[in-house]
């Protein structure tokens, strides 16, 4: 690689309590006409798309509404997502949700834009032409989707999940507000913040890490450890969803600018093939991942262990590393992960999702090689310590 970095981020971003209120004036600056909110019926009842559409209608701005948004989205809901821009005549695309909302959204202004098929712009920059302009609107604290140049499908026809990284579907807009949070209920809030942590930490990790990327990744860890409980305790706590707002949006910046690694590869085999949700399968997988990965990177992750809060002056680096593992399995057990073997994970596809994970573009990152019965062995000790 050459001698230099390019950064990777919104055009803009808004973050903070009644963000939401400034997308009318963006929009205008953008010479956009009519947009597609996109998002999942879950948001639309809880009120949380009439909050966004109804600023948009006191503008007096034109929009359609497509809210099939599904868990791990599938090929066939961006398919019909597409057609819904298409035979509304869409400019540009309002994403409202975590990571399934935006990643469709995404996906959708990729495809506009381009043509094909989504499964066609698996990997890193396969598309040629910028997206639609794209509004993201995070309603989760986790998934860093609204600043990431990534996003992810299900192609539900191999049960495998496609990841996409692609410069042309980096958000013009990104809005974090924490106001649209409050109403998310604790399970909800524990994964997506752990997902947030996930990222962080493989970001930091990561063979493709740089300063720019440490910096950010090391302060979300400290945000969310002492953010999440209270998010999780106190869903109307707006200083700790602020807090967590901070978080995944500097982890979503670490990891898109850098990359992540093991533990992503193998959690978007769980989604794809048993439908996870995603910060779950992250929480699940993290401390083991980073039990198999603790002895090429002991003094990283006892910075990690120190931007948890740990006090570590009298420990050794190793000691260091294995108190910040022993940190995150406290942590998810405190605010209720599930285990793996309630997601309904068998034992006879270890082998399968092994070898898919070793495929996906996540892995190359991972700051050690692992092979397929590695991978296959890391998922078989987190189904064994699920009794």
């Amino acid at each position: 690689m050459s001698g230099f970095r390019e950064l990777y981020q919104p055009l803009h971003t808004l973050i903070g309590a009644g963000a939401i209120r400034e997308i009318p004036a963006y929009v205008k600056s953008f010479h956009c006409k009519k947009a597609l909110v996109v998002s999942d019926e879950g948001l639309l009842k809880a009120g949380t798309v009439g909050k966004v559409v109804e600023i948009l209608e006191d503008a007096g701005m034109e929009y359609a509404i497509f809210t099939e948004v599904k868990p791990n989205p599938t090929t066939a809901i961006v398919e019909k997502g597409l057609d819904a821009a298409v035979r509304n005549q869409c400019d540009y695309v309002i994403g409202i949700g975590g990571g399934s909302p935006l990643d469709v959204a995404k996906a959708v202004a990729v495809l506009a834009t381009n043509g094909g098929d989504v499964r066609d712009y698996e990997g890193v920059n396969k598309s040629k032409e910028k997206g639609l302009p794209i509004i993201a609107v995070n309603t989760t604290a986790g998934t860093g989707s609204e600043v990431t140049r990534d996003y992810v499908i299900t192609d539900e026809e191999k049960k495998i999940k496609m990841l996409m990284v692609d410069n042309n579907c980096i958000a013009s807009l990104a809005i974090d507000d924490p106001r649209l949070m409050t109403g998310m209920p604790p399970r909800l809030t524990a994964a997506t913040g752990m997902d947030a942590l996930t990222h962080a930490i493989e970001a930091y990790v990561c063979r493709s890490h740089f300063p720019y990327t440490d910096g950010l990744a090391l302060e979300a860890v400290k945000l969310v450890a002492g953010a999440l409980r209270r998010a999780v305790r106190d869903g109307n706590d707006l200083e700790a969803r602020t807090d967590m707002c901070w978080a995944e949006y500097m982890a979503g910046l670490a990891f898109s600018n850098a990359g992540l690694g093991m533990v992503h590869a193998m959690a978007h085999q769980l989604g794809g093939f048993y439908n996870i949700p995603h910060g779950v399968a992250n929480a699940i997988l993290l401390p083991y991942v980073m039990e198999y990965n603790v002895s090429e990177c002991q003094e990283r992750y006892a910075e990690i262990a120190r931007a948890l809060g740990v006090k570590t002056v009298d420990m050794t680096c190793r000691q260091a590393a294995q108190e910040a593992i022993r940190y995150i399995r406290e942590l998810a057990e405190e605010i209720d992960i599930p285990t793996l073997k309630s997601q309904g994970f068998k034992p006879q596809d270890a082998m399968t999702l092994a070898v898919n994970a070793m495929n996906d573009t996540c892995m190359p990152d991972n700051p050690k090689d692992a092979s397929v019965m590695d991978v296959k062995n890391v998922f078989m000790d987190a189904y064994e310590e699920s009794f």
